[in-house]
Protein backbone atom coordinates (compact mmCIF):
# COMPACT_ATOMS: atom_id res chain seq x y z
CA UNK A 1 0.00 0.00 0.00
CA UNK A 2 2.97 2.33 0.70
CA UNK A 3 4.52 2.10 -2.77
CA UNK A 4 1.36 2.28 -4.41
CA UNK A 5 0.58 5.74 -3.28
CA UNK A 6 4.03 7.43 -2.23
CA UNK A 7 4.92 9.74 -5.33
CA UNK A 8 1.46 11.16 -5.26
CA UNK A 9 1.77 11.82 -1.71
CA UNK A 10 4.97 13.24 -1.56
CA UNK A 11 4.46 15.74 -5.15
CA UNK A 12 0.64 16.62 -4.26
CA UNK A 13 -2.06 16.06 -7.01
CA UNK A 14 -2.19 18.09 -9.98
CA UNK A 15 -5.95 18.22 -10.95
CA UNK A 16 -9.28 17.61 -8.96
CA UNK A 17 -10.14 14.50 -11.06
CA UNK A 18 -6.68 12.61 -10.72
CA UNK A 19 -7.10 13.38 -6.87
CA UNK A 20 -11.02 12.72 -7.03
CA UNK A 21 -9.95 9.03 -8.60
CA UNK A 22 -6.84 8.47 -5.86
CA UNK A 23 -8.73 9.18 -3.11
CA UNK A 24 -11.62 6.81 -4.59
CA UNK A 25 -9.71 3.76 -4.84
CA UNK A 26 -7.77 4.27 -1.60
CA UNK A 27 -10.50 5.12 0.31
CA UNK A 28 -11.01 1.60 1.57
CA UNK A 29 -7.57 0.90 3.17
CA UNK A 30 -7.41 4.64 3.76
CA UNK A 31 -7.40 4.79 8.04
CA UNK A 32 -5.44 1.53 8.10
CA UNK A 33 -2.69 2.83 6.07
CA UNK A 34 -2.57 6.11 7.77
CA UNK A 35 -2.72 4.32 11.28
CA UNK A 36 0.14 2.74 10.15
CA UNK A 37 2.28 5.46 9.20
CA UNK A 38 1.60 6.80 12.98
CA UNK A 39 -0.39 9.81 11.50
CA UNK A 40 -1.24 11.96 14.44
CA UNK A 41 -2.33 15.66 13.16
CA UNK A 42 -5.82 14.69 13.45
CA UNK A 43 -5.67 13.91 16.96
CA UNK A 44 -3.12 16.79 17.56
CA UNK A 45 -5.35 20.05 15.95
CA UNK A 46 -8.39 18.13 17.95
CA UNK A 47 -6.01 19.16 21.13
CA UNK A 48 -5.11 22.58 20.24
CA UNK A 49 -9.05 22.89 19.76
CA UNK A 50 -9.80 22.00 23.05
CA UNK A 51 -7.12 23.93 24.69
CA UNK A 52 -7.83 27.06 22.68
CA UNK A 53 -11.63 27.07 22.42
CA UNK A 54 -13.84 28.54 25.19
CA UNK A 55 -16.80 27.77 24.03
CA UNK A 56 -17.63 24.50 22.45
CA UNK A 57 -18.42 25.63 18.73
CA UNK A 58 -22.55 24.86 17.67
CA UNK A 59 -21.55 24.20 13.84
CA UNK A 60 -18.63 23.23 12.32
CA UNK A 61 -17.16 22.57 8.98
CA UNK A 62 -14.97 20.11 8.06
CA UNK A 63 -13.37 20.76 4.34
CA UNK A 64 -11.62 17.81 2.25
CA UNK A 65 -12.88 15.90 5.43
CA UNK A 66 -12.13 12.61 3.62
CA UNK A 67 -13.25 9.17 5.18
CA UNK A 68 -13.74 11.21 8.91
CA UNK A 69 -10.23 11.37 10.95
CA UNK A 70 -10.99 14.58 11.96
CA UNK A 71 -14.10 14.56 12.37
CA UNK A 72 -13.63 11.80 14.47
CA UNK A 73 -11.68 13.67 16.71
CA UNK A 74 -13.57 16.54 17.05
CA UNK A 75 -16.99 14.38 17.79
CA UNK A 76 -15.26 12.89 20.77
CA UNK A 77 -14.59 16.32 22.10
CA UNK A 78 -17.78 18.53 20.71
CA UNK A 79 -20.57 15.76 21.57
CA UNK A 80 -23.48 18.11 21.12
CA UNK A 81 -21.61 20.31 17.89
CA UNK A 82 -23.68 19.92 14.73
CA UNK A 83 -20.72 19.01 12.26
CA UNK A 84 -20.86 19.02 8.34
CA UNK A 85 -18.19 17.43 6.02
CA UNK A 86 -17.10 18.05 2.47
CA UNK A 87 -14.83 16.07 0.16
CA UNK A 88 -14.71 15.78 -3.34
CA UNK A 89 -14.22 11.98 -3.65
CA UNK A 90 -17.74 10.31 -2.97
CA UNK A 91 -15.97 6.99 -1.82
CA UNK A 92 -14.46 8.51 1.01
CA UNK A 93 -17.66 9.86 1.88
CA UNK A 94 -19.21 6.33 1.98
CA UNK A 95 -16.85 5.46 5.13
CA UNK A 96 -17.13 8.87 6.60
CA UNK A 97 -21.35 8.40 6.89
CA UNK A 98 -20.56 4.84 8.24
CA UNK A 99 -18.60 6.15 11.19
CA UNK A 100 -21.60 8.80 12.17
CA UNK A 101 -19.94 11.29 13.19
CA UNK A 102 -21.07 13.77 10.72
CA UNK A 103 -24.81 15.27 10.66
CA UNK A 104 -24.21 15.90 7.14
CA UNK A 105 -22.34 15.39 3.98
CA UNK A 106 -21.77 16.78 0.78
CA UNK A 107 -19.55 16.06 -2.68
CA UNK A 108 -18.05 19.37 -3.07
CA UNK A 109 -14.54 21.01 -3.43
CA UNK A 110 -13.27 23.42 -1.01
CA UNK A 111 -12.23 25.78 -4.09
CA UNK A 112 -15.84 25.84 -5.83
CA UNK A 113 -18.41 28.08 -3.74
CA UNK A 114 -19.56 26.94 -0.20
CA UNK A 115 -22.97 28.42 0.74
CA UNK A 116 -25.02 27.52 3.25
CA UNK A 117 -28.11 29.67 5.25
CA UNK A 118 -25.98 29.90 8.12
CA UNK A 119 -22.58 30.45 9.56
CA UNK A 120 -20.10 28.52 11.33
CA UNK A 121 -18.09 28.34 14.67
CA UNK A 122 -15.26 26.34 13.04
CA UNK A 123 -14.06 25.55 9.62
CA UNK A 124 -11.01 23.07 9.41
CA UNK A 125 -8.69 21.77 6.88
CA UNK A 126 -6.49 19.52 7.82
CA UNK A 127 -3.96 17.62 5.28
CA UNK A 128 -5.55 18.62 2.72
CA UNK A 129 -3.97 22.40 1.78
CA UNK A 130 -1.48 20.48 -0.46
CA UNK A 131 -4.19 20.59 -3.28
CA UNK A 132 -5.00 24.20 -2.96
CA UNK A 133 -4.57 25.82 -6.08
CA UNK A 134 -5.94 29.21 -5.90
CA UNK A 135 -5.47 30.18 -2.37
CA UNK A 136 -7.75 33.70 -2.41
CA UNK A 137 -10.71 31.39 -3.43
CA UNK A 138 -10.25 28.95 -0.38
CA UNK A 139 -9.71 31.71 2.43
CA UNK A 140 -12.87 33.50 0.79
CA UNK A 141 -14.94 30.84 0.98
CA UNK A 142 -13.83 30.33 4.81
CA UNK A 143 -14.35 34.36 5.35
CA UNK A 144 -17.91 33.71 3.58
CA UNK A 145 -19.28 30.89 6.13
CA UNK A 146 -17.34 31.70 8.93
CA UNK A 147 -19.04 33.97 12.14
CA UNK A 148 -17.79 36.72 13.50
CA UNK A 149 -15.03 35.51 16.07
CA UNK A 150 -15.29 32.23 14.58
CA UNK A 151 -11.59 29.37 13.90
CA UNK A 152 -10.33 28.53 11.17
CA UNK A 153 -7.55 25.74 11.62
CA UNK A 154 -5.55 23.94 8.96
CA UNK A 155 -2.36 21.95 8.75
CA UNK A 156 0.12 22.80 5.45
CA UNK A 157 3.29 20.96 4.89
CA UNK A 158 6.20 23.08 5.67
CA UNK A 159 8.27 22.53 2.28
CA UNK A 160 4.99 23.62 0.79
CA UNK A 161 4.79 26.51 2.86
CA UNK A 162 8.26 27.77 1.16
CA UNK A 163 7.49 27.09 -1.67
CA UNK A 164 4.10 28.72 -1.95
CA UNK A 165 5.31 31.21 0.21
CA UNK A 166 2.66 30.80 2.32
CA UNK A 167 3.33 33.23 4.63
CA UNK A 168 2.82 36.10 2.11
CA UNK A 169 -0.99 34.89 1.97
CA UNK A 170 -1.42 34.45 5.75
CA UNK A 171 -0.34 38.45 5.74
CA UNK A 172 -2.65 38.96 3.02
CA UNK A 173 -5.06 38.18 5.40
CA UNK A 174 -3.85 39.59 8.30
CA UNK A 175 -7.02 42.30 8.68
CA UNK A 176 -9.28 39.69 8.43
CA UNK A 177 -7.92 36.80 11.03
CA UNK A 178 -5.85 36.39 14.14
CA UNK A 179 -3.12 34.26 14.73
CA UNK A 180 -3.80 32.36 17.18
CA UNK A 181 -1.18 29.53 17.61
CA UNK A 182 1.09 28.18 14.93
CA UNK A 183 3.04 25.40 15.70
CA UNK A 184 6.53 24.16 15.43
CA UNK A 185 7.01 21.65 12.46
CA UNK A 186 5.96 18.35 13.51
CA UNK A 187 6.41 14.69 11.75
CA UNK A 188 3.65 14.25 9.28
CA UNK A 189 3.75 10.57 8.57
CA UNK A 190 6.71 9.42 10.70
CA UNK A 191 6.67 5.91 9.88
CA UNK A 192 6.25 6.21 5.99
CA UNK A 193 9.75 6.05 4.26
CA UNK A 194 8.94 8.60 1.90
CA UNK A 195 8.16 11.14 4.31
CA UNK A 196 9.59 10.16 7.55
CA UNK A 197 11.68 12.91 9.23
CA UNK A 198 11.92 14.48 5.72
CA UNK A 199 8.47 15.91 5.55
CA UNK A 200 6.66 18.19 8.31
CA UNK A 201 3.73 20.35 8.50
CA UNK A 202 2.46 23.08 10.90
CA UNK A 203 -1.01 23.24 12.61
CA UNK A 204 -2.51 26.80 12.23
CA UNK A 205 -5.20 28.19 14.21
CA UNK A 206 -6.71 31.30 13.13
CA UNK A 207 -9.89 33.38 14.36
CA UNK A 208 -11.77 35.57 12.65
CA UNK A 209 -11.98 39.67 13.44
Amino acid sequence: MQETYKDSLVSGIGNQAKTKLYYDTWSNDYDATLESWDYKIPFKSSQLLKKNLKIDPERILDLACGTGLFGSEVRKIYKKSIVYGLDISNSSLKIARQKNVYDKLKCLSFEKKIKYNFKFDLISLMGSMTYAKNFKKLFNNVLFNLKKNGFFIFSHRVDLWKKNNFDKVLLNYSQNFKVIHKSRPILYLPLNNDFGNKIKVKIVLLQKY
